[in-house]
């Protein structure tokens, strides 16, 4: 609860700074790249260090591949059936077949399933999300747009991201002890995450004109928010027959609101922005709901 009580209030702060302009407008880009840079690789190295890999892990990281390629098809019929714009069927793609499994995801399972559960968020994030948005994604925004990724842009730009390079070394040195001390300082830099991200957040938070996109906004948050997680649901739990917690934060994982660099990437291909900014906005705000719904549900699974 006190991990809850601090997320709300530094969203809540995010959002007071920006409307007295307390805070200057690169804050956000600012506490991003601290995030990007610091925050997660230390948390990446501390807590997949100490993973005991199992089957579970493939099911944790398919999870945002199947969201997204559900994603896909679910817009692509609504895109054709209701005749949208090829850019706001690309960004009901993009933006709702990706969760903020990062910035928002980490705090919120942390606030209701503990540091436990951490290592499996990680993953889901790491092999899932990053993977997601940086080949199928990237994909997708190139062809809704006028450009075309190449293999070797999207190579780079995975090889070079500072979580997964970490990544790469948390499983290079789960067989080595780490001193004690540097297990500390790895948790002190990963503490900085949550209130971080909430307060980057809430000052990026514009909810604009929600009227003139009502119908679209009301789609895609349909779409990530209750009928993604469902789905993976039925598959993972019902099908699958999986449970306990990894199987839990996983669950937990897709029901995340859109990702923030998922609403970056549609504005730099210009897949209808407003729209992009609004579902990540509006979002975030339903989801502290809809995941304590979602979390009561799943307490059995």
């Amino acid at each position: 609860m006190n991990n809850l009580i601090l997320l709300i209030l530094c969203f809540i702060a995010g959002m007071l700074l920006r409307r007295f302009k307390r805070m200057p407008d690169n804050a956000p880009a600012t506490l991003n790249s601290f995030i990007i840079h610091v925050s997660l690789p230390a948390l990446t190295l501390l807590y997949i260090h100490g993973l005991h890999l199992s089957g579970d892990v493939l099911l944790v990281a398919s999870m945002a591949w199947l969201v997204f390629g559900l994603s896909a098809g679910f817009f692509w019929l609504v895109g054709k059936w209701l005749h949208l714009p090829r850019a706001t069927t690309g960004a009901l793609i993009l933006v709702g077949g990706l969760g903020n499994t990062s910035f928002f995801g980490l705090p919120m399972v942390e606030a209701f399933y503990g540091k436990a559960g951490l290592g499996t968020a990680i993953i889901a994030d790491q092999l899932g999300s990053f993977f997601a948005l940086s080949v199928l994604g990237i994909t997708v925004a190139g062809i809704y747009s006028s450009g075309r990724p190449t293999a070797a842009e999207i190579g780079k730009r995975i090889a070079l991201f500072p979580p997964f390079i970490s990544l790469l070394f948390a499983l290079l040195l789960i067989p080595i002890e780490y001193a004690d001390w540097f297990a500390v300082l790895l948790k002190r830099l990963g503490d900085t995450l949550a209130p971080l991200a909430l307060l980057s957040v809430g000052l990026q938070l514009r909810l604009g004109h929600i009227a003139e996109h009502k119908r679209n906004l009301a789609l895609g948050l349909s779409f990530k928010l209750v009928l993604a997680p469902l789905a993976i649901y039925l598959l993972y739990v019902q099908r699958l027959g999986a449970h306990g917690q990894p199987i839990q934060v996983t669950l937990f994982e897709a029901a995340m609101p859109p990702m923030i660099t998922a609403a970056i990437v549609a504005g730099e291909h210009d897949l209808d922005p407003p729209l992009a900014n609004l579902m990540v906005a509006v979002g975030l705000i339903l989801s502290f709901f809809t995941l304590s719904a979602w979390w009561y549900l799943w307490r059995a699974v």
